[in-house]
């Protein structure tokens, strides 16, 4: 088995379509690859057009180029922390023709601040999105697969810690926006205790009526305003179809309020 999810990560990356065929990205066939998570973040992370965002665990640079393509003023910064997914995304930066607004940098985002490079740089970011790894490392088997595992399993730190770093790269009044599981929730919130305020929550359901598979978490660095509980986003109707809301989410036309 081990062997076999090496031997198809091996070749030249796939070409997906996102977007309503709007955005190219190039992922690798046997590893990790883009899908509703990154589409609701990046319609839920509505870039200011003279703020500068950061996607931090970009991987090939879904969900920022996404937010890239729909908010055309918008310039960005996707962190990567693994050389070669990163260069996978510089490549999807320049297909797809956003090279000259959207940068990509590897970095390790637990790095000391004079360790990273100097895009990376503390409370300089109007927005920062991210579709972190879901799992702790202790609780769950990671992927043979190496980029299937860094995408899904922290490497030693908890969910919190990753909130509490991306938080710091946010400038005064920043917005934060993540896509999560329900059962990080605490864990998140914990972490939001002193970072930031006006929360929204918005739990994601696979169809009406069923318990959330996902929640949408966004807040603003510094405010005191309270949490808010958002309406479902439901993304299945009763015969497995995508719902209207949906549709128009994957296809890139209508954002994801919260």
């Amino acid at each position: 088995m081990r062997a076999s999810a090496r031997s198809c990560d091996v070749g030249e990356p796939v070409a997906d379509r996102l977007l309503g065929g709007r955005l190219t990205l190039l992922q690798r066939p046997g590893g990790h690859r883009a899908g509703t998570d990154a589409v609701l973040l990046a319609a839920a992370a509505d870039a200011p057009a003279d703020g500068h965002f950061v996607d931090v665990g970009s991987g090939v640079g879904s969900a920022g180029l996404m937010l890239a393509r729909r908010c055309p003023g918008a310039r960005g910064l996707l962190v990567e922390v693994d050389g070669a997914t990163a260069a996978l995304a510089r490549r999807n930066c320049v297909e797809n023709g956003l090279a000259e607004r959207v940068e990509v940098v590897e970095a390790d985002l637990f790095a000391r601040a004079a360790d990273r490079p100097a895009a990376l740089a503390p409370e300089r970011a109007a927005l920062v999105l991210t579709n972190p790894p879901f799992f702790a490392r202790e609780v769950v088997r990671a992927s043979p697969d190496a980029d299937r595992a860094r995408a899904h399993v922290l490497g030693g730190q908890g969910h919190g810690d990753w909130l509490a770093a991306c938080v710091a790269l946010l400038a005064p009044r920043g917005r934060f926006v993540t896509i999560h599981r329900p059962d990080a929730l605490p864990e998140l919130l914990a972490a939001c205790t002193g970072r930031l305020g006006a929360l929204v929550l918005r739990p994601v359901l696979a169809r009406p009526g069923g318990d959330a598979i996902r929640i949408l978490l966004a807040g603003t660095k510094g405010s005191r305003a309270p949490l808010r509980l958002a309406p479902p986003f439901v993304l299945h109707g009763p015969d497995g179809a995508f719902t209207p809301e949906a549709e128009a989410v994957h296809r890139g036309e209508a954002a994801v309020t919260l």
